[in-house]
């Protein structure tokens, strides 16, 4: 049989053909779906489309099927210029998607290039998180508690002007997260119903996106006034806790980011097919629209609708199956309004330079000067990390570049 010719975007293989014996056979194959971004060559999936087998027994009828596989192919080749996301396969009859949801807008693109430079100020970074109380299965005879958080070696503050800083992103079971810019004073929760909670945490800079270094994530399970069999994720399983987004929107692009547990290097889970370590992808579905990832890393996506978006977040395992964990199915619902003026918003569409905004990374790099004046770095500071940060003398803020 011939080698067929594939989309390298779709991954659809377009024709298949056999020469032998005067039969043509077309197939429309879904040979796995790429995730948004670089991915590895393996092609992995489930025939999900139509086969024509044709058999031709004169010249006359050959050259009208070969005109009909030319219209066939010359569809498929047009599809191939859409860099757009192909169906999961919910099961193993057929497709998430419907053909006619393939038309998507979104897609991936490069981070904001002030969320780039900026990210280079943190990178030494490797906060350590605890949650130092509630202490791990306590049992609470009160539905208000007091949770506190200790972090080292990452500094946790809000910036006065913008509103952002390296932060913690703290959930109560699968509730949305709450930020955290101060550790001098307990978070307060509420109305807490009894049984069973768990709470979870990580640092996160100004922009949401989470820090994955080892120690960065802590969790605990407490019971109020009498122990519950619901939200108590098993700790020896995979976990997703859904980061962003969340809440509104104000401006594209718009971040995707999660925290994983006990999740192997996908490298290193999928090397040897017949050793001990699990496999996994991320089923990330926005709007009815479904794509894999196998990337344990925060992705950029314009094509956002405006007003609402719902988005839902699975831990799969190697076999496609739901990883059955508390938490490890997530749905969030979000609000975009294109123009939004808010400080993300602004970061997010390049309003603000590097410089202009080097106080949410840098609680130190403000130079003092009348209200409204723009942020810029004090004279005569370099950061050591930042190439694009250099010496400078003061005045009117500016981007130095790379």
């Amino acid at each position: 049989m011939g080698s067929g010719r594939f989309c390298p975007v779709t991954g659809f293989a377009q024709s298949r053909v056999l020469p032998s014996h005067g039969f043509c056979l077309v197939t429309v194959e879904d040979v796995g779906m790429p995730s948004f971004g670089p991915k590895s060559g393996s092609r992995s999936g489930s025939r999900f489309g139509v086969s024509f087998v044709l058999g031709m027994s004169g010249q006359g009828m050959r050259g009208v099927f070969c005109w009909f596989l030319i219209g066939l192919l010359a569809i498929g080749t047009v599809g191939c210029g859409d860099r757009q996301p192909a169906g999961t396969l919910a099961n193993g009859d057929r497709p998430a998607l419907q053909p006619e949801q393939r038309r998507s807008q979104l897609k991936e693109v490069s981070p904001p290039a002030t969320i780039q430079k900026l990210r280079q100020v943190l990178e030494d970074y490797r906060p350590q998180v605890k949650i130092l109380s509630p202490q791990p299965d306590e049992l609470l005879q009160e539905n208000r508690v007091s949770v506190r958080l200790e972090v080292k070696d990452l500094p946790i503050y809000q910036d006065p002007q913008l509103g952002l800083g390296p932060h913690l992103q703290v959930f109560v079971d699968d509730q949305p997260y709450r930020r955290v810019f101060r550790l001098d004073e307990p978070l307060i929760l509420e109305d807490l119903s009894p049984g069973t909670h768990h709470l979870r945490a990580f640092a996160a800079r100004p922009w949401d996106e989470s820090f994955k270094n080892e120690g960065a994530y802590a969790q605990a399970t407490f019971h109020v006034f009498t122990k519950t069999p619901n939200n108590q994720p098993d700790p020896n399983l995979p976990l997703i806790t859904y980061g962003s987004p969340q809440g509104s929107y104000g401006a594209e692009p718009i971040m995707l980011d999660f925290y994983l547990l006990n999740a192997p290097l996908h490298f290193i889970a999928k090397d040897d097919s017949q050793d001990d370590i699990p496999d996994w992808r991320i089923r990330t579905t926005i709007n009815g629209e479904s794509f894999l990832l196998d990337r344990w890393q925060p992705i950029y996506l314009k094509g956002f609708k405006p007003g609402q978006n719902w988005l839902k977040l699975e831990f799969l395992d190697e076999t496609g199956s739901l990883v059955q964990n508390a938490f490890n199915l997530d749905l969030r619902l979000i609000d975009y309004q294109p123009g939004g003026q808010d400080s993300l918003a602004r970061l997010m569409r390049g309003d603000l330079s590097a410089a202009d905004a080097l106080g949410i990374v840098d609680p130190k790099a403000r130079q003092p000067g009348a209200a409204g004046e723009s942020l810029v770095p004090p004279p005569g500071w370099a950061c050591r990390c930042c190439p694009w940060l250099r010496r400078r003398k003061s005045g009117p803020s500016a981007d130095t570049g790379t």
